[in-house]
């Protein structure tokens, strides 16, 4: 049978109004009941919980999220143009975003603190409820402070804040994971072309290289060439690097940008690869890796699951956990062609 009244609201979206009025107490008392607040006596919760079920009254989500102080909403802001990183660090944020109903904003600040801090009071007053930061580079930078009211986690450039919660690949061990890998496949005489070396990346990848070579008793047949982050450079170093060393077998490559310019090279130079030489890159990006002849062989960063777990510390830390320090996150070998076992 249906509820007394309860016809009235079958023609039209059941409002807390009409709650209130279905069981007889105030509109404050119907969303004090409906929000859980402890105000409220337990009979009259519950007759204000069946007035809603009767009248299939949906809560508006956003009046909901203002009444707790929150909006289900979260900045993330960006200074790599490309979405070449923060764009699969988007996806693993709004994977595990998901679950909790939340949406993220993405503002590209391209690099620009003026326009950066535009976008972090623009935010704010949008009331989102905290901040994902995403470098273009995994050298830290400047911290946003701590004066803002909501969290911040910084992803893939952590924060020159030791105090603020940053989260980042581990280049030293994807260093090591890449010169293993060349190992493996029985290469000796192998060689580093990376990019610019003021970059902590490119720092980073290299120490760790030369660690992975050391413990296996061997080191690089030249010293690392350092250049630009392009396949320009890649072409380039390689070409210098087989009339300085021809008897190179492997060449480690500080990004997959890097990496195709010197398979471009090998073959202009008739040099087969990975029969004669193997080719391995970084990053593991898509528009670089599965174009390449071969496809290259790379080191994924792991930007979707960097991405959840900063969505996940930033979900924790608005419910007052605290974080704090530069934490390093695993990286993994992508196989493919370029560096098959010889």
């Amino acid at each position: 049978m249906a509820a007394p009244n309860s016809g009235r609201y079958a023609r039209r979206t059941a409002t807390l109004r009409d709650v209130a009025a279905l069981a007889g107490v105030s509109v404050a008392t119907a969303s004090k009941a409906l929000n859980g607040r402890d105000q409220v006596h337990p009979e009259t919760r519950e007759r204000v919980i069946e007035a809603a079920i009767k009248i299939s009254f949906r809560p508006n989500p956003m009046a909901q999220s203002l009444i707790g102080g929150r909006t289900g909403t979260v900045g993330l802001l960006t200074n790599d143009l490309v979405g070449r990183f923060s764009l699969p660090i988007l996806m693993g944020a709004e994977d595990a975003f998901g679950a909790g109903r939340l949406s993220v904003f993405l503002s590209d600040a391209r690099g620009d603190a003026i326009r950066e801090q535009h976008h972090v009071q623009a935010f704010l007053d949008r009331r989102v409820d905290g901040f994902i930061v995403v470098g273009s580079d995994t050298d830290p930078r400047p911290s946003l402070g701590h004066d803002l009211p909501v969290p911040v986690v910084y992803a893939y450039g952590p924060s020159e804040d030791p105090t603020d919660s940053s989260i980042v690949p581990d280049n030293v061990s994807a260093g090591e994971l890449a010169a293993e890998h060349m190992l493996a496949t029985g290469r000796r005489r192998i060689a580093l072309v990376s990019g610019d070396r003021t970059f902590l990346a490119a720092r980073d990848r290299t120490e760790g290289v030369v660690a992975a070579l050391a413990a296996a008793g061997t080191e690089l047949v030249a010293p690392v060439m350092y250049g630009s982050w392009s396949e320009g450079w890649g072409r380039t170093a390689t070409r210098a690097l087989l009339e300085r060393v021809p008897e190179v077998d492997g060449i480690i490559c500080a990004s997959d940008q890097i990496a195709r310019g010197s398979l471009d090279a090998l073959r202009e130079l008739g040099v087969p690869v990975p029969e004669r030489v193997g080719v391995l890159g970084f990053d593991n990006w898509e528009a670089v890796v599965a174009d390449s002849r071969p496809p290259l062989t790379s080191i994924d960063m792991n930007f979707e699951a960097l991405g959840r777990l900063a969505a996940q510390r930033l979900v924790a830390a608005m419910s007052g956990e605290r974080f704090s320090g530069v934490e390093k996150r695993p990286v993994r070998l992508v196989a493919r062609a370029s560096t098959a076992r010889v």
